[in-house]
């Protein structure tokens, strides 16, 4: 892997694995259209190796973390080794987090680090990728796939919120506190190497409830665990509700918030429905 600071951008020179041959990660950093260098990892994935079979016929699952989260974070190496087994695998840091330049927007600019990095795998030569996300990043993978039409071939969205400010339970009344009070921030920098924007948004950016009528007729998945601590079940309600019949929905029993409660089991189960969704 190539790697560099945060703020350094390095354009990917590698051509798509079917021509190289080759099975080893590649690591750089992309821009936005705004100008963030997101810190982005590629790897083709167990699927890949099958020589009988292009790399390009496998999708590539582009995997978009929740907040606080990263693309060395633990959990979600591990959700990106469980999709490997279904096609290659893009992992990468939101602005603001991790080795990523910029703040955090909390879900607004973000779709554009989505956009970058869709962009680059289909680059690669997948001409199937599937956005799969989680928290803040299920929510951003909505409002991608609505804003960007027929640039990923599914859509998977996990411990999404349905609506924006919601402060329900505690968890979320702890989050609104981290991203608005100037305390709060130190603590997302220095205890979460998190960085977060200091404005308000403005305009508000699109809803995820509002994302998902303009999806179709891409498939879309939702999935919620119905002890989530952070969103309870009106927001997948909710987003289903929206879908119209378009969109799956899959309460997950006895399951909490996101990557750390999403176990291998149901991560083989997204890859399966991909993978069979995906076209």
């Amino acid at each position: 892997m190539s790697s560099g600071p945060a703020g350094h951008v390095a354009r990917s020179t590698v051509r798509p694995y079917s021509e190289t041959g080759t099975h080893a990660p590649l690591r750089t950093f992309l821009p936005t259209a705004d100008g963030i260098a997101v810190d982005s990892v590629y790897e083709p994935g167990a699927a890949v190796y099958d020589a009988s079979t292009p790399s390009t016929r496998h999708p590539v699952f582009v995997v978009a973390h929740g907040f606080t989260g990263d693309v060395d974070r633990p959990h979600v190496r591990r959700v990106a080794s469980a999709l490997a087994a279904h096609g290659a695998v893009v992992t990468f840091s939101f602005r603001g987090h991790g080795r990523s330049g910029g703040h955090s927007t909390v879900g607004d600019r973000e779709v554009l680090d989505l956009a970058a990095v869709v962009e680059w795998a289909r680059s690669l030569g997948h001409a199937r990728v599937v956005t799969v996300g989680f928290s803040m990043g299920g929510s951003v993978v909505l409002r991608h796939a609505a804003l960007y039409d027929g640039t990923v071939a599914a859509v998977v969205s996990v411990s999404a919120p349905a609506r924006w400010y919601y402060r329900g339970t505690a968890p979320m009344r702890r989050l609104h506190w981290m991203v608005t009070r100037p305390e709060g921030r130190l603590v997302g920098r220095y205890g979460f190497r998190t960085r977060i924007h200091r404005r308000e948004w403005d305009p508000v950016p699109l809803s995820p409830v509002e994302a998902v009528p303009k999806i179709a007729p891409t498939p879309l998945l939702i999935v919620h665990g119905d002890r989530d601590g952070y969103f309870p079940l009106d927001h997948p309600r909710m987003l289903a509700e929206a879908a119209a019949g378009h969109g799956e929905l899959w309460v997950e029993h006895g399951m909490g918030h996101a990557e750390h409660a999403a176990d291998d089991g149901l991560l083989a189960r997204i890859g399966d429905w991909a993978v069979a969704r995906a076209g």
